[in-house]
């Protein structure tokens, strides 16, 4: 049996790549030949922009007619840090106890090797896609940069598709959605995230002679008071409540007799989908505004967005995937927008996007691992998804 029936071998062949953003060493390789083997027809995608890592991506198809259901990842993966930390070799993919060690074990190469597991067995049970009594199709989008920029990774395979004409018409995205036990979770959205960068300038004087100058420094703490004053909201019916908490305030000043220039700080915004991130730079500079009044003061203020809130509404797409949890694992799924940004972000333009993989306890950790078993039983939920998707159980 090739490697693509087997999620263990295939993830520990992925694992011993050490593709730490933005190096694929070789992990598309390993799993476009797997693919290969089960009829999909691969494209190896390299995208390129000035300023960024140049990066490697696959899109893999089966089937030509009908929906097509897309898995959706990375084989990228975060630096090891002080490998002498590590118990065993990160890129060994060792089992050992039943657990498979290495980097990427849970954030996701073992969820990719999943997808590919599935469809084999899927193809197996009921024969290719397009014999389908309803044709239908299969692909997995797999990008080498969604643990860096995020730049030449999901989002531009997105495009390429769209410039071909091809369309995606359901999404499952493998990051670890689980936080202890697999069954746990089911995300069917994100908060948004994002990022104010403020600076306040003001008159550089001495300390003994305030009335000579303009200190930047009290108008900053003035405005970040305002800002985080009263919460941003009570949450929604899917989402909890925004949180904006500041992360930084620099001033560099070393002497303790000198009132600055400058004042500036960086603050991050976490919101839900009653906020979009043009209304809270809206917001911002309204309660900036209103705090420096006539004061003749001036700030800076820019805002990047890492990604908006979304939510794919309950229906037959999440019911399809807490009925395969259910079958396999016995637990009901809670359906979550909680944690950080995920490719989801870029996907749910373009289709409706769910996503579910392994239990994140250790992703990014030291000594990363998963239980074997639950890389099994996460491929037989993606095949029952599957079958329930294009109705092959009648």
């Amino acid at each position: 049996m090739s490697q693509t029936g087997d999620p263990i071998a295939l993830s520990q062949a992925l694992i011993r790549c050490p593709s730490v953003t933005p190096e694929d060493a070789g992990a598309l390789g390993v799993l476009a030949e797997a693919l290969e083997n089960t009829g999909f027809e691969c494209h190896r995608l390299r995208f390129v922009d000035v300023g960024t890592p140049d990066i490697d991506n696959l899109y893999a198809r089966i089937g030509t007619r009908g929906r097509n259901f897309c898995f959706a990842g990375h084989t990228d993966v975060v630096p090891v840090g002080a490998q002498e930390d590590w118990s065993h070799d990160p890129f060994s993919g060792e089992v050992i106890d039943g657990d498979l060690h290495g980097r990427g074990a849970a954030d996701m190469k073992s969820a990719v090797a999943a997808f590919a597991a599935a469809v084999q067995n899927l193809v197996e049970r009921h024969g290719t896609p397009d014999s389908w009594d309803n044709p239908g199709s299969i692909s997995l989008l797999i990008t080498g940069d969604e643990e860096g920029p995020a730049i030449n990774g999901t989002r531009k395979v997105l495009e390429w598709l769209a410039d071909r004409g091809e369309q995606l018409d359901a999404c499952l995205v493998g990051e670890p959605t689980n936080p202890d036990v697999l069954g746990d979770m089911i995300k069917i959205g994100r908060r948004g995230s994002t990022t104010g960068h403020l600076d306040v300038n003001g008159v550089q004087g001495h300390a003994a002679y305030p009335h000579l100058a303009d200190n930047p420094v009290h108008h900053l703490v003035r405005m970040l008071a305002a800002l985080t004053a009263a919460p941003l909201d009570e949450g929604t019916e899917h989402f909890q409540p925004s949180t904006l908490q500041v992360t930084t305030i620099d001033v560099g000043n070393p002497a303790t007799n000198v009132i600055p220039a400058k004042a500036s700080a960086t603050f991050n915004i976490r919101f839900n989908d009653l906020h979009t991130s043009d209304s809270l730079d809206a917001w911002a500079r309204q309660t900036f505004d209103a705090e420096i009044g006539d004061s003749g003061a001036s700030y800076t203020l820019d805002f990047r967005v890492t990604g908006e809130a979304f939510l794919t509404p309950p229906g037959a797409f999440s019911d399809a995937i807490a009925n395969a949890v259910r079958d396999v694992t016995g637990r009901t799924p809670e359906l979550s927008t909680t944690g950080g940004t995920s490719d989801a972000r870029f996907i749910k333009d373009y289709c409706p996007v769910a996503e579910f993989g392994l239990v994140g306890q250790t992703m990014h950790k030291v000594d990363e691992h998963v239980a074997t078993d639950d890389i099994v039983k996460l491929t037989e939920i993606y095949l029952r998804v599957l079958e329930t998707y294009f109705d092959l159980n009648r």
